[in-house]
């Protein structure tokens, strides 16, 4: 009897751990596989676009951003000449080039007028896209100081400082202005992060492999927040020159993604920068959630026909280890964001692995369709992935495909009949099929390094999943849901801004009014997150009104110069005119 009870409670303990390490093993597993969410962007690509909203704005009224070549960088006036064996020539006319990418607001980010000129564009980009995309996901960069956040970005140029024509006021900086692990220990010198900060280059698939690392490092707790991205500006011309010289452009500068009249790629220029979280803190901590990461992958063409040449077979490898990661099958998703460099070798290789994984054993579903943010806006090479991202978080929002442009007629190296696979020539609506909308996106670098990540529309049950209205111009003053009252409000709501010039006060103020106009966030969630989610900076404006329009006009009869006077930094306008100073605090 001894012997049978000491078995039944042997079996019971021996269950029991079984149990427990079943759970435990889900948990290892779930944790490896957990969803990271996107909580922040921002972004500045060609055609003037310097958000997130903006960028949208580009790709669904179908506008072409491609231009001549830039007259601010000592750049050869005669740059372009029909004969491409001309040294020193490109045949090209164009690109898609940054506006403004010399300007900088050095003593935002404590940094002298003298070392400035001597940094990277880049570099400064990155500081300018990182405050903004941590405010737009809610966050109080200030607060961010000696918090757990990683860095990882791409970044393929460091030619900034050997440019000719240096001024002597630039030296002693060059070196550091110019290197690549100082672009994102930048960032976390600072902001102050000190979780892992690591500057990728796998060259036009940098972005894509840093939001994969980052997703990594989340999911092993080596960070709690992480920003990812990558930025692209070219200093010299030597890109356009060097790949004049190997035939790989197109003549008129644009990138004819899947066209069977493809002539080669079209350089551009941008920066995307990602706010990332892990799905359960993204949700504990209340932060809005404008898409999931599901899975990610990266490989190497390995040994193939060639080290700058794309490999079908690798390019399928990580379009499968990215489904696997998710927990995916290819009728799981709806939407894929090509490379489509408009390559006459590249493309019809990309269309080829696309028709092979998603275009096979659809059941009746769908067909996947495939676009490229690259016929818009050219190839921004180290921001490509990573505006491919942000371009499909958008589509998702709305419910739209944007269409392809120049796309003649389908590539005929391409048998497009072999799969469900559709080139989106027109702008069409998101399939509609009874789960969450998905998207792949997917970037591959000419060293090999290919990177596939497929992302997801956030649940209903994510904490403030909705997209603010649009928001044009930088400000990111709502993120809370649309109100039905959003125009009113029944008592007086202040609006608080803060900057560290008189003039930075001005246009914050000038860019609120803007969005204002037309958002329909309500006045009171304006009013919180302009309190309690930006950073408190020295000079302060205060605008108040009981209605949208005296609110709007408050804020346009703010004037530069308020905050000049010593001892003076905070301000009240009221929407009924009037304006008093009061002490700092």
């Amino acid at each position: 009897m001894a012997d049978d009870q000491e078995l039944r409670t042997y079996l019971k303990r021996a269950i029991a751990d079984a149990r427990e390490a079943r759970r435990k093993l889900r948990e290892v597993e779930d944790g490896v596989h957990e969803p990271i969410a996107i909580v922040g962007m921002a972004c500045r690509y060609p055609g003037g676009v310097s958000s997130p909203e903006e960028l949208w704005d580009l790709v669904a009224d179908g506008v072409d951003a491609v231009g001549p070549f830039p007259t601010d960088r000592g750049w050869p006036s005669d740059l372009h000449d029909p004969n491409p064996d001309r040294a020193g020539k490109v045949y090209t006319t164009g690109g898609g080039f940054l506006s403004g990418a010399n300007g900088f607001d050095a003593s935002f980010f404590g940094m002298s007028p003298r070392e400035a000129m001597a940094v990277d564009p880049q570099q400064r980009l990155l500081l300018e896209t990182t405050w903004e995309a941590v405010e737009r996901a809610g966050i109080n960069p200030i607060a961010l100081r000696g918090s757990r956040t990683g860095v990882f970005m791409g970044v393929m140029y460091n030619d900034y400082g050997s440019r000719p024509g240096l001024s002597p006021k630039e030296e002693g900086y060059l070196f550091s202005g110019s290197a690549g692990s100082i672009a994102s220990g930048r960032l976390s010198y600072t902001f102050g992060f000190e979780g892992p900060t690591v500057t990728i280059d796998t060259a036009c698939s940098s972005s894509l492999v840093s939001l994969h690392l980052a997703a990594a490092a989340l999911r092993r707790n080596e960070c709690s927040l992480a920003v990812a991205g990558g930025v692209t500006v070219m200093s010299t011309p030597t890109a356009f020159i060097e790949f004049s010289r190997l035939r790989g452009l197109s003549a008129d500068g644009r990138c004819k993604s899947f066209s069977d009249d493809a002539d080669g790629t079209g350089w551009s220029e941008g920066v995307g920068v990602l706010v990332l979280e892990k799905l359960s803190d993204a949700e504990a901590n209340g932060h809005r959630v404008l898409a999931v990461v599901r899975g990610s992958a990266v490989n190497s063409d390995g040994a193939s026909n060639g080290l700058t040449a794309p490999s079908a077979p690798a390019q399928e490898r990580v379009i499968l280890q990215a489904l696997s990661d998710a927990r995916l099958v290819p009728q799981d998703v709806d939407v894929i964001e090509a490379h489509g460099t408009g390559t006459t070798l590249g493309d019809p290789i990309e269309a080829r692995a696309v028709l092979a994984t998603y275009g096979q054993s659809r059941s009746g579903a769908a067909p996947v369709l495939l676009g490229s943010l690259k016929s818009n806006i050219g190839h921004a090479q180290a921001a490509a992935g990573v505006g491919g991202i942000i371009k499909v978080v958008q589509a998702m929002h709305h419910g739209t495909v944007p269409k392809t442009l120049h796309v003649g007629v389908p590539s005929s190296h391409v048998d497009w009949e072999s799969g469900d696979l559709d080139l989106v020539t027109e702008a069409r609506p998101w399939p509609e099929v009874g789960r969450p909308r998905r998207a792949a996106v997917s970037s591959f670098g000419f060293g090999g390094t290919n990177a596939h990540v497929i992302l997801e529309a956030p649940s209903s049950t994510s904490a403030n999943s909705d997209l603010a209205e649009p928001q044009r111009g930088r400000i990111w003053a709502a993120h809370a849901a649309d109100s039905t009252d959003g125009q009113r409000s029944s008592m007086p709501v202040p609006w608080v801004l803060s900057a560290r010039t008189s003039e930075a006060l001005v246009e914050q103020a000038r860019n609120l009014a803007d969005w204002a106009e037309t958002a329909t966030v309500s006045d009171l969630d304006v009013a919180t997150a302009l309190a309690q989610r930006r950073a408190a900076l020295p000079l302060r404006a205060t605008v108040t009104g009981s209605d949208r329009e005296s609110l709007v006009a408050a804020l346009r009869g703010v004037r530069g110069g308020v905050a000049a006077r010593p001892g003076k930094t905070a301000f009240v306008f009221s929407g009924q005119g009037s304006q008093r100073e009061v002490p700092p605090g």
